[in-house]
C-alpha cells in the first residue's frame, strides 16, 4: 500500500527537542493542520465540526533515513532498559507511523485553497505530514481498565521559573505561548539518560517562534533567554 499524505502539521513545536512525549501532557500547545485542496475536497471534513478530539496517523518524517532496530530504551524507564519497539512509542519504527489523539478547536474553512483544522494539546513538531483522520469516540476509545505497563502514570512536572533576564521577552508573549512554554519544559525534555556526575548545561529549543534557552537547577527548570526564530516554530495563535 502506497500512502501519501493528506496535509501537514503547522506547529508551535519548531523542532523534536522539548517536544512532549505524549498528547495531551502540554494541554496549552497548539497547532494547524493544513490540508491539500488538490487530495482532499472541503466535502471531505463534513460533520467533523461535531467532534471535540481527533485521531491523526502521522509520519515520523525527520527519522526517514534512520534504521529501526527490534527494542528501543524507552525515556519513562529511564533510558537504561530495553523492551520491544512495539512496547513502546519511540519514532524509530519499522514503518515510521505515529498515531496521536489531538483536540479541534476550529476549523477555517477553504474550498478553494484547502481547509484548516485548528487543534491543541498537539505533541508533532513544525512539518510533520499527516496520512488520515479518524474521530476520537469515547464510548469506544476510553478503556477505563486498561493498564499502562511500565508507564501507568504521567509523568511528574518540575516547577519552571522565569529568570530576570528572560522575563521582559517572556511577558511580551502571548499567554498561550506562555503556558506552552512553561508546561513542555516542566516535563523535563532532557534525555533520560545522563550521567550522575554531568556538569550543569544550557540547553535551546525552538518554541512559539522563539529560540528559548534554559537549564537545570536543583530540580528547576530555568528559562535563561528567549530570542525571535527566523526559521521554525508557530507563534501565531
Amino acid at each position: 500500500m502506497n500512502i501519501e499524505p493528506i496535509g501537514i502539521i503547522r506547529s508551535c513545536f519548531g523542532e523534536k527537542f522539548a517536544i512532549p512525549r505524549q498528547p495531551g501532557l502540554c494541554p496549552s500547545a497548539w497547532g494547524r493542520l493544513l490540508l491539500d485542496a488538490s487530495l482532499m475536497p472541503h466535502e471531505s471534513l463534513r460533520g467533523i465540526e461535531q467532534f471535540s478530539h481527533l485521531w491523526l496517523i502521522f509520519g515520523f518524517h525527520r527519522h526517514q533515513d534512520k534504521a529501526w532496530h527490534p527494542t528501543v530504551r524507552p525515556p519513562r524507564l529511564g533510558g537504561n532498559q530495553r523492551v520491544g519497539v512495539f512496547a513502546s512509542r519511540s519514532t524509530f519504527r519499522p514503518n515510521g507511523l505515529g498515531l496521536s489523539v489531538v483536540r479541534l478547536e476550529g476549523i477555517d474553512w477553504d474550498s478553494k485553497n484547502g481547509s484548516t483544522l485548528l487543534l491543541g494539546g498537539i505533541d508533532l513538531t513544525d512539518g510533520t505530514p499527516i496520512y488520515d483522520i479518524k474521530p476520537y469516540l469515547p464510548y469506544a476509545d476510553f478503556v477505563s481498565d486498561a493498564d499502562g505497563g511500565y508507564a501507568k502514570q504521567q509523568p511528574a512536572c518540575l516547577p519552571v521559573q522565569v529568570e530576570t533576564a528572560a522575563q521582559p521577552a517572556f511577558a511580551a508573549l502571548p499567554v498561550r505561548a506562555q503556558r506552552t512554554i512553561q508546561e513542555a519544559f516542566a516535563l523535563d525534555p532532557r534525555p533520560a539518560i545522563r550521567a550522575e556526575d554531568e556538569s550543569p548545561r544550557v540547553y535551546a529549543a525552538k518554541l512559539c517562534g522563539h529560540d528559548v534557552s534554559f537549564d537545570f537547577l536543583d530540580g528547576t527548570c530555568r528559562i535563561l533567554q528567549l530570542r525571535p526564530s527566523d526559521d521554525a516554530g508557530l507563534l501565531d495563535i
